[in-house]
């Protein structure tokens, strides 16, 4: 064989390995939830050896609360987006809900589920679920301080509230994996709830549901 027939190799950088190695591990996450990240599977997903994914991830905690903080934001960033383009307070909040339980976020509902189980045993996970959670309850209290300025909402602890909307979230969408086909009523019932808390009239949340 002449030496013009061997093709050189490409050799890539430690960004590019590094890299794939992220996407590999968001893919399995989003198909298959954070229980699925072991370092057999992100290598295989990736097309590298195992020794290569242990080289380039100081630990599979690590990398597991990486790949959580990375979607759980991401989704943050998509729900705060979709609110974002409703002009009243409360048709923001129904916005916030519709949102997050549709079915474009299952993927990550699960990544949520997964967390909260595998966060007892791991201190990286345990760190990235209370930064995560604590950025949500930032958000839902900002969209409850808009109705309050308006006097749409009228509640004396916004922050507590907040709390309070969040864990519906939490178990409504964990619920709603299971039972897609009552995802509409789920909203509802969550508007009809987050009307109490905040101290808004019945029906000023759910109405906006239709249009959301």
């Amino acid at each position: 064989m002449s030496t013009s027939d061997v093709r050189p190799r490409t050799r890539k950088s430690p960004q590019q390995r590094s890299g794939e190695i992220h996407d590999a591990a968001i893919e399995l996450a989003r198909e298959e939830g954070l229980s699925s990240l072991t370092l057999r599977a992100v290598a295989a997903r990736a097309g590298v050896v195992p020794g290569l994914v242990a080289h380039y991830a100081s630990s599979m905690d690590e990398l597991v609360a990486r790949t959580f903080r990375e979607l759980t934001a991401s989704e943050l960033d998509d729900v705060r987006t979709h609110a974002e383009t409703e002009a009243e307070p409360a048709a923001r909040m129904a916005r916030m809900i519709s949102t997050v339980l549709s079915s474009d976020h299952d993927d990550v509902t699960l990544v949520w589920v997964d967390a909260w189980s595998l966060g007892r045993g791991s201190a990286p996970l345990s760190v990235a679920i209370d930064e995560q959670m604590s950025a949500w309850q930032s958000f839902i209290a900002q969209l409850i301080e808009d109705g309050r300025r308006t006097g749409v909402f009228r509640t004396d602890d916004t922050d507590a509230v907040a709390w309070q909307i969040l864990a519906m979230i939490d178990g409504i969408a964990a619920h709603a994996l299971t039972r897609r086909t009552d995802a509409a009523l789920f909203a509802a019932r969550l508007a009809q709830a987050c009307e109490t808390l905040v101290g808004a009239a019945p029906g000023v949340i759910g109405e906006h549901l239709a249009s959301s």
